[in-house]
């Protein structure tokens, strides 16, 4: 059996690898438009960091899986092609802001048609609006087209960071398909396949639309926790609770459970955001007013949290920080990933050098992301040690969770940073009492202040 993957990304990359690992029988080849991305893919330094990623290519890279530019080839010798193309929301005309851009999924799909001379199964593995399946299969079957396409869709659940763990031990495997005798044959093939190393009560089965929907609706919910525990952390600071003992006791109620009830300076990455504005628009599509509004509030108090956070900044260091210098220790969205997509520290920064900040960007995985996401920001320093970063600097902001940070000699920094020195913990993952022994001004979301000045 042949499998072709279009698109080399977060995604694509990852999840053809782990096939290819666990079905060694079965020839993976991985294509897309960006060849240094390609190059990049059968090297040391692949183009995403995930943690054990490289081993999980390197155990097959040669044997049966490849990476090429070749997407015709690919696309002509396959049984299987899965869809990883990129599906940004729509910058213009009607949707935009919200929808999906799809152009590049048309493409795509025009280009396997004039390719494929055989039969095949297509995957959708990007996130797509619901009833996109449809559309691809008029796309495919248009001008009386002899070669037959099945349509899957099966929506990726990885978490950045922990992607080759969610590959290998999923939570749970979908595959949508259609109630016909083709479409109950493709679905049967991909679940043969995913069932060489996940058990078969991990993998769920659905119509099309259902599944399409169920990707947009998981991420929905999880920013939704997110956002909800932020709106409390607010309500913690203004009333003198303590958002992490009110998150502990609400996450002990069995019905609610502790995951995503972290307070922090808000979600980001890839696919948060994008999903729920995907689903907005669709909610108004359908004449759905009052479950669009409910759903757009959830990105509304992710962007609220973020400039109460850089306000928060603002009125610790006396209402002014023109010409003081400011060290941001994590750029990317979440701790081991240099992904930095939709982070929450692209608009804090961009709000702290609005105020003639002098910012230091730190990061042990992000800063070629960050130097093109704060391309158009004059005088920003990226510096990937801690240490020279925070000399003579009047402030931390941390804004990502990695863990090398519980590890900093808080002592040192204390020492080389100007008085009063402040400490912004974006991710409440720090030891507040103990750095604020140290002589720190300390502010963590949702538990306030600790401070010498007062």
């Amino acid at each position: 059996m042949n499998i072709c993957c279009i698109g080399a990304g977060y995604v694509g990359g990852p999840t053809m690898a782990m096939i290819a690992k666990q079905c060694p029988d079965i020839n993976v080849t991985v294509v897309d438009i960006n060849e240094q991305r390609i190059l990049a893919w059968q090297t040391n330094e692949l183009p995403i960091y995930e943690p054990g990623l490289l081993e999980v290519v390197q155990e097959s890279l040669g044997r049966n899986l490849f990476f090429s530019c070749d997407i015709d080839k690919a696309i002509y010798n396959a049984d299987i092609i899965f869809v990883s193309v990129n599906t940004p929301t729509k910058t213009f005309g009607e949707g935009a802001g919200r929808a999906s851009d799809l152009q590049y999924w048309e493409l795509c799909a025009r280009r396997i048609k004039k390719v494929s001379e055989s039969d095949k199964i297509i995957v959708e593995k990007s996130t797509l609006p619901v009833r996109t399946a449809e559309a691809m299969e008029r796309v495919l079957h248009s001008e009386d087209n002899k070669v037959h396409f099945e349509v899957l869709s099966n929506p990726e659940f990885l978490a950045e960071g922990t992607a080759v763990a969610d590959l290998n031990n999923p939570d749970r495997v979908l595959i949508g398909g259609h109630e016909t005798p083709s479409g109950k044959k493709a679905l049967e093939l991909l679940i043969q396949i995913y069932a060489r190393w996940i058990p078969r009560d991990k993998i769920l089965t659905s119509n099309v639309w259902s599944s399409e929907l169920s990707k947009l609706t998981a991420n929905a919910f999880l920013a939704q926790r997110v956002s909800s525990i932020n709106s409390i952390s607010a309500l913690c600071e203004a009333t003198g609770a303590d958002v992490a003992e009110v998150s502990h006791a609400i996450g002990t109620d069995s019905r609610i459970g502790s995951k995503f009830l972290q307070a922090s300076v808000g979600f980001g990455g890839s696919c948060f955001k994008k999903d729920i504005l995907n689903l907005v628009y669709l909610c108004e599509t359908y004449g759905l007013k009052e479950v669009a509004e409910y759903w757009q509030q959830v990105v509304e108090i992710n962007e609220y949290q973020q400039t109460r956070f850089t306000k928060n900044i603002i009125k610790s260091m006396f209402n002014t920080i023109a010409g003081k210098k400011i060290v941001i220790l994590g750029f990317a969205f979440k701790a081991d990933t240099g992904d930095t997509r939709e982070s929450p520290a692209i608009r804090i920064c961009k709000e702290l050098h609005a105020e003639k900040a002098d910012l230091v960007i730190s990061d042990p995985k992000a800063i070629l992301n960050a130097k093109d996401d704060l391309s158009e920001l004059s005088n920003v320093i990226y510096e990937e040690d801690p240490y020279e970063a925070a000399k003579d600097a009047d402030a931390i902001a941390l804004l990502t969770d990695w863990s090398t940070y519980n590890n900093l000699d808080f002592q040192k920094l204390y020492e080389i940073m100007r008085k009063p020195a402040f400490i912004f913990d974006g991710r409440n993952i720090l030891d507040h009492k103990n750095i604020f022994n140290l002589g720190f001004e300390v502010y963590s979301v949702g538990k306030g202040r600790l401070s010498h000045l007062n």
